[in-house]
Parts: C-alpha cells; sequence; structure tokens
C-alpha cells in the first residue's frame, strides 16, 4: 500500500492507512457491505490467451469466504462479456457480474440484462469488423455483443501505434456517422455500441444499497476510472497496477499481494464483530 510522502507525491490522499482502518471498522459493524471488482489486471494476471486469464493464486478462496460470510455483496464489473468470467471465477454461489463496461448484467441466478441492438447499430459494427477483415487484422480482435474490442498488449510499442493507427483509420468514420463510441483503453481500443461505462454500473449497484453501506471498488484500467469517480465520496476507490498513474482513485496498490492482504482484512471485517443473536433479538424487540 502506498502511504504518507509518497501518496501525497502521488497526488493520493496522504494517509492511506487511515482510509483502510476507516472502511474496515465500517464493514465489521455494518450488516451489509459491497465490494465491487474489475476483473483482468485486478483480480486476475493478463493473459494472451483470455480463456487462460484465472484468479491470482488464492483469490478464488478469499473471495468465496468473503461470499459465504453472508455479510458483503460481491460484484464483479468488467470490459468482457460476462458469461466469460463465470467459469474463471468459480465462485458458489456466483456473484453478480456486470459485463461489456456496464452494458451487460447476469445476475446470481444466471437470468441476464442487455440492451437490444437497433439495425443501425448491427449495420455500424458488421462495417467496423468489414474493416478488420479489409485490413486482415481480425485476429486481433474480441467480439463482443454490442462491440469489438482490438487488442495490442504483448506488442512493442512501435507495432502497437501501427495497428492502433490502421483501425483508427477505419473506425473513426464509422464512429463519425454512427451512433457507435470509440473507448481506448490499456493495451486496446473498442468501439462500442452505447455510451454506458463502469460508472453507470456502480452509480447502480450502489442505489440498490442502503444509504451507508460500505463500499469499495477495485481496478486497474483508464476505463475504471468512471468508477473511481463515481464511488469517491461514497465509498473507497482502489487503483490496481504494478506502476502508479495519474488517477481518481483514493489508493494504489500492487497486485497481487497488496491486493490480497486488503481483501482478506476485508474478510477478517466481516467475520469480527458480526451482530450476535443476542443483539438481533434486542434490535428487532
Amino acid at each position: 500500500m502506498r502511504s504518507g510522502s509518497q501518496d501525497k507525491e502521488k497526488g493520493l490522499k496522504p494517509d492511506g492507512k487511515s482510509l483502510i482502518e476507516s472502511i474496515l471498522e465500517r464493514v465489521s459493524s455494518a450488516p451489509q457491505s459491497l465490494l465491487m471488482l474489475d476483473y483482468d489486471g485486478t483480480i486476475a494476471p493478463f493473459r494472451k490467451n483470455r480463456e487462460e486469464a484465472v484468479p491470482y493464486p488464492g483469490f478464488t478462496l478469499l473471495l468465496q469466504e468473503i461470499v459465504c460470510t453472508g455479510r458483503t455483496r460481491v460484484v464483479v464489473i468488467s470490459g468482457r462479456d460476462a458469461n466469460e468470467l463465470v467459469p474463471l471465477l468459480e465462485i458458489e454461489p456466483r456473484p453478480e457480474v456486470w459485463g461489456l463496461h456496464g452494458l451487460q448484467r447476469l445476475y446470481p441466478d444466471g437470468s441476464v440484462e442487455l440492451s437490444p441492438l437497433d439495425q443501425p447499430t448491427i449495420e455500424a459494427l458488421a462495417s467496423a469488423e468489414d474493416w478488420l477483415l479489409y485490413q486482415n487484422l481480425q485476429h486481433t480482435a474480441e467480439f463482443k455483443t454490442g462491440s469489438i474490442a482490438v487488442h495490442w498488449r504483448g506488442l512493442g510499442e512501435c507495432d502497437a501505434e501501427l495497428l492502433r493507427g490502421r483501425v483508427l483509420l477505419g473506425w473513426k468514420p464509422i464512429a463519425r456517422h454512427t451512433h457507435l463510441h470509440l473507448m481506448e483503453f490499456d493495451g486496446g481500443i473498442e468501439i462500442r455500441a452505447q455510451d454506458t461505462d463502469k460508472g453507470d454500473a456502480v452509480r447502480t449497484i450502489m442505489s440498490e444499497m442502503a444509504p451507508e453501506t460500505p463500499a469499495a471498488y477495485f481496478g486497474d484500467d483508464t476505463t475504471d476510472e468512471h468508477a473511481f469517480e463515481a464511488m469517491n465520496g461514497q465509498g473507497l476507490s482502489v487503483l490496481v497496477r504494478p506502476r502508479y498513474r495519474a488517477s481518481a482513485a483514493q489508493l494504489w496498490l500492487k497486485p497481487p499481494y497488496e491486493v490480497f492482504d486488503l481483501l482478506a482484512q476485508w474478510l477478517h471485517a466481516c467475520q469480527m464483530h458480526a451482530p450476535s443473536d443476542e443483539n438481533a433479538l434486542e434490535a428487532n424487540a
């Protein structure tokens, strides 16, 4: 965890220890808390083969135990299709997962909310796919409901910039003349059907909780900045990255060990000072 003069130097709130102690104290005394996490780069390492990006060692068990306390609502918010993450998480009962940067909501019971695409949007996405085929770049793309993402993570700086330029040469005019939106993220670019973001997902989830519910959001990417902004003033926002970058987040933690440590403290807070049956009876009397 970065704190003290390092936090001040990097523009983060100076007393990281105090922020963590405050949220954990609230978690330990509240009947319910809220824990929201990005997936890739936050609780799982990046992998060239996305199907191999399982959580860091120990994270699945730790999150499983947090879920099983019954005192924390755990939600995963990702740019991926939510259905991809369920078999990777291996948590039962499985948590709620928001995919496609907030466009898709997968409930624990398996039901899904996803706004239908209109014909102009379908045609515009088809044009974006045609451009990739014309450029012979389809192998770089991830095709999702309502969006296409091109990834260049792992390429050298020159190759990544060349790929970015080739994609934008065709995608910029498509976005300019349609309702599609371009969104750059760490290691790629995406053309999307709607301008919904992770901040919208956070605000929706927070609106479903009691006003004083202790809450935190962990994320690594520039696409998580909207979520950090939505959290500030409402809960704890945590930037998860090996190296610091300018961010709206209140804290910076390095994966995986610093993140694991804070989540372990969260679990301990859930397990400690839980309302006893006697107290519950008094509260209901």
